[in-house]
C-alpha cells in the first residue's frame, strides 16, 4: 500500500470549464511532486468535469455531487484527503511553481504549533501585489498569534486576506473547528468564517510573496457581486463562533463582529437600505465602537438620508468613468 501524499490540494469546480485546466496544469507544474489533487465538481453544468476527467495524472482524483456552494463543496473534499496539508485553490486560480514546494517548506520551519500559511497574491491582470495592501494594514510576515481586542482591526483586515487559493492549513484543525461555513449553499465570505475561528485559537502564519495568482476578471462569486451583497455568515450565525471561542478572545470576537456590522451597515445604507443597517448596528456595535472603522458612516448609513447621499456618489462614480472613458 502506498503512503499517504504529504499534500492534499482541494479544487472546487462550478462551471469553470473556461478556467480549470490552467488551474490543474498549474498543479501538475509544482516543483513538489509529494501531492493528490482533488476536484470537487459542484454539480456543474458545463464541460469543466470532462476536461479534468480527460487528465492521465494518477494524482487527479474527481469527485461529483449536487450543488452545496464552495464551502460545501470544499469540505466534502477534504473528507477525502489524506495528506497532513490541505492547500485550496479555487478552480479560476493558479499557483506559483514553487508554492506548494515553499509552503511545505514554511509550515515545517514554523512547526506544529502554527496551524496555517497565508501568501500574498498576484492580482491579474493588473498585475498588482496584495503585499502592498498587507503593508497598508499591517498585516505581519511570520508567526502571528492574536492578543486581544485592540487587535480588531488587524484580524478584520486579515479575514480580508486570507484566500482559500493562498492559504494552507493543517488538515487535522480544519476538521476540528469544523471546515467551511456551508449552511444554506452560503457564496460569500463562507472562507472568513473559518479563518475567524483559528485566528482566534491558533498560531498562523503569513508570507507576502505573492505565489498565489488571483484571476479578479474571472471570479464570480467575490468580485463580480453587483449592488449589495449578502450579509456575512459571521454575522449570522454567531453562536457557532461563539462556541468554540475561547473565553479570553471573547471581546476580540465582539469587536471583530462589531467592525464588519459597521462595514456592512454602510453598505446598506449607500444603497438605501437603512433598515438593514440599523438592525445590524443594534444587534452587534455599541457607542463605545466608535474608535472602529467604518462607525460614522455606519450610523449615517442608519438613516433616509443615506439613500440620497448613496445616490450621488454613484451618479459621481458615473460621471468619472464617463469623463476618463
Amino acid at each position: 500500500m502506498s503512503s499517504a501524499p504529504r499534500v492534499s490540494v482541494v479544487v472546487p469546480l462550478y462551471n469553470k470549464a473556461r478556467y480549470i485546466r490552467r488551474c490543474v496544469d498549474s498543479i501538475l507544474e509544482q516543483t513538489f511532486a509529494d501531492f493528490e489533487a482533488i476536484v470537487i465538481d459542484d454539480g456543474s453544468t458545463d464541460e469543466g468535469p470532462q476536461i479534468v476527467k480527460a487528465y492521465a495524472d494518477p494524482r487527479i482524483r474527481l469527485l461529483r455531487q449536487r450543488n452545496a456552494g464552495p464551502g460545501g463543496a470544499r469540505n466534502r473534499a477534504a473528507k477525502e484527503a489524506q495528506g497532513e496539508l490541505i492547500a485550496f485553490l479555487d478552480a479560476d486560480d493558479a499557483w506559483d511553481p514553487v508554492y506548494l514546494a515553499e509552503s511545505v517548506r514554511l509550515m515545517e520551519r514554523f512547526g506544529e504549533e502554527v496551524v496555517s500559511l497565508t501568501w500574498a497574491m498576484m492580482e491579474l491582470p493588473a498585475g498588482f501585489s496584495t503585499a502592498q495592501r498587507w503593508k497598508k494594514i499591517g498585516i505581519p510576515e511570520g508567526r502571528f498569534r492574536t492578543a486581544g481586542p485592540a487587535q480588531a482591526e488587524l484580524v478584520g483586515g486579515m479575514l480580508s486576506n486570507m484566500l482559500p487559493s493562498s492559504t494552507v492549513v493543517r488538515r487535522e484543525v480544519f476538521e476540528q473547528v469544523g471546515g467551511f461555513y456551508e449552511k444554506d449553499r452560503c457564496l460569500f465570505a463562507e472562507d472568513a468564517y473559518l479563518w475567524l475561528k483559528i485566528l482566534l485559537r491558533f498560531d498562523v502564519a503569513f508570507c507576502a510573496r505573492p505565489l498565489s495568482l488571483h484571476y479578479l476578471d474571472a471570479s464570480e462569486l467575490s468580485m463580480n457581486v453587483k449592488g449589495v451583497r449578502p450579509v456575512e455568515p459571521f454575522l449570522t450565525d454567531t453562536e457557532g463562533l461563539y462556541r468554540t471561542c475561547p473565553e479570553s478572545q471573547t471581546e476580540l470576537l465582539r469587536r471583530v463582529l462589531a467592525l464588519r456590522a459597521c462595514k456592512t451597515a454602510s453598505v446598506y445604507g449607500y444603497f438605501g437600505q437603512y433598515q438593514r443597517s440599523r438592525d445590524l448596528m443594534k444587534r452587534f456595535v455599541t457607542l463605545s465602537d466608535w474608535r472602529l472603522s467604518w462607525f460614522f458612516p455606519a450610523l449615517v448609513g442608519c438613516t433616509p438620508a443615506a439613500k440620497w447621499l448613496g445616490a450621488l456618489a454613484r451618479l459621481a462614480r458615473v460621471n468619472l468613468r464617463a469623463t476618463h472613458a
